[in-house]
């Protein structure tokens, strides 16, 4: 097991890991692996999209060292456990609106208590915006057709004035008529205009076809 030009991240062969932050417990069947005392996670990239971005070439980590993070998308909580083993001393603040996937996630988040789940539509952040207050970094993996205009409205409502954000465009979920260019265009657009700026474009094929991660920052 090797360090990484990410911190916090392990390369062993062509795989990535994170350090388990509960030793002996999978979250969706990947493997374990001991070594020197210290247990790691794999981290697959067929099912996080985080990996994907960080195989994909990512120079470095979208985040440095949050206190707080807002994620839009929890689902059954892949990512967000890696987020959770990343970074053990941050507040993780997760959002999912499907009450089915939410109950999984809600008992993922018992067991690592810097998970802090939120039952809610990310359509509709006043709801949630007071218990989560300012964060640092703002994820989101939604399938919605006004990406960026949910990731503006959350981040006008929680993400600090110098915070960072990363957004997972879904580009099917926005149009099937567009090209991927054109559809990662508007949404380099919309963002300008909302005042953030694109520091990383990256496609997440083979991983995830017809996704591309936006690494953003505030003008």
């Amino acid at each position: 097991m090797r360090p990484t030009e990410w911190p916090g991240v392990f390369r062993q062969g062509a795989e990535l890991f994170t350090r388990n932050l509960q030793p002996g417990e999978r979250v969706y069947g990947e493997a374990l692996v001991a070594e020197d005392g210290v247990e790691y996670r794999a981290w697959d990239p067929w099912r996080s999209k985080l990996a994907a971005y960080l195989l994909r070439g990512a120079p470095r980590l979208p985040f440095d060292q949050p206190r707080a993070l807002l994620y839009l998308g929890a689902a059954h909580g892949t990512t967000a456990s890696h987020l959770s083993d990343l970074l053990p001393d941050a507040r993780l603040f997760a959002v999912e609106k499907s009450a089915e996937t939410f109950a999984a996630f809600l008992a993922l988040a018992r067991r690592r208590p810097n998970l802090l789940p939120i039952l809610a539509d990310a359509q509709l952040p006043e709801r949630y915006a007071a218990d989560v207050g300012l964060v640092d970094f703002l994820y989101q993996d939604v399938a919605q057709r006004n990406q960026v205009e949910l990731f503006a409205e959350n981040a006008a409502a929680c993400l600090a004035p110098r915070g960072r954000g990363f957004l997972v465009l879904k580009v099917r979920s926005v149009t099937q008529r567009q090209p991927s260019a054109a559809v990662v265009a508007d949404a380099r657009s919309a963002l300008a205009a909302h005042r953030f700026r694109v520091a990383d474009e990256r496609s997440l094929a083979p991983y995830s076809r017809d996704h591309v991660a936006l690494a953003v920052v505030p003008e």
